[in-house]
């Protein structure tokens, strides 16, 4: 399977990485957990031959964004932590759906607990880990049980999912929501069906099998809270255990970017259920 070392760190991102971190851990490395030319991850190695390993999922409307981005602090954080973490790539709005796209984080679960020995993961203790429709895309796979059954797993294959400042978990109601660059992006990937956008919904799904926990985190914004707190309800009705909370003095972007940050409160409620998490 390639492999390749990523490319030179970005120099704004690098100041903020610990050095001792940086000195003591390798690079990342790129590998393939599928044929098309968009199906790869980076992966950081963590701790010991079985480190719990998150898998993050980027954000972007559903049409761009990238592995690489925001993915070094968190990394840094994690791994000072013990844990193994890679960032995914999957395919993109429109040449993909976001069926597909849903398809290909269960696929990266897939390849990672079937690579789990070699690569040092327990395959047993993969977080998920999404920002914005990453968040989105994280929501479905841990509420729609369709998407692992395809790759060959069941809910138990996630042990817990990180949500932050998710977008469309009840996806009609969302697209209308936000400037005309942002509606743009919601209708061209989610269309004029509704029934259609219900499927997509997390909120559709909420009730057992789940996996689970979820950690919900959200920015004072009345789109996002609502959103968050209208699927932490029916997953606490349906029995998954459920942590939701607001980040103060944050916006969107600002919430992703300080993940890892020393004082950070989005990063420390991270770690708190991590530790509850996987033990």
């Amino acid at each position: 399977m390639p492999v390749r070392l990523l490319a030179p760190i970005i120099f704004s991102l690098a100041a903020a990485v610990p050095a001792a971190w940086e000195e003591k851990e390798p690079p990342a490395q790129e590998y393939e957990y599928g044929a098309d030319a968009s199906q790869k991850l980076d992966l950081w190695r963590g701790r010991g031959k079985s480190a719990p390993v998150i898998l993050y999922i980027h954000g972007g409307g559903w049409s761009q964004g990238d592995k690489e981005h925001d993915a070094l602090q968190k990394a840094a954080h994690y791994g000072q932590m013990g844990y193994a973490f890679a960032s995914m790539n999957y395919r993109l709005v429109p040449q993909a759906t976001v069926e597909q796209q849903v398809a290909d984080v269960a696929s990266a679960i897939a390849w990672l607990r079937a690579q789990s020995r070699p690569l040092g993961i327990n395959k047993g203790r993969i977080i998920l880990m999404g920002h914005s429709a990453g968040a989105h895309l994280a929501a479905l796979v841990a509420t729609d049980p369709v998407y692992l059954k395809n790759a060959g797993l069941s809910m138990k294959a996630i042990a817990g999912v990180v949500l932050l400042d998710g977008a469309a978990y009840h996806v009609p109601s969302q697209l209308g929501v936000g400037n005309a660059d942002m509606q743009r992006l919601r209708s061209i990937a989610f269309g004029g069906d509704v029934a259609r956008q219900m499927r997509l919904s997390p909120v559709s799904h909420a009730a057992r099998p789940n996996a689970g926990p979820f950690l919900l985190l959200h920015v004072n914004n009345p789109s996002t809270i609502a959103q968050s707190r209208g699927l932490a309800a029916l997953l606490r009705k349906a029995g998954t255990k459920v942590t939701i909370d607001m980040i103060p003095n944050s916006d969107h972007m600002r919430l992703n970017r300080h993940l890892g940050d020393e004082g950070d409160r989005a990063t420390e409620l991270v770690d708190q259920f991590l530790a509850t998490a996987v033990p």
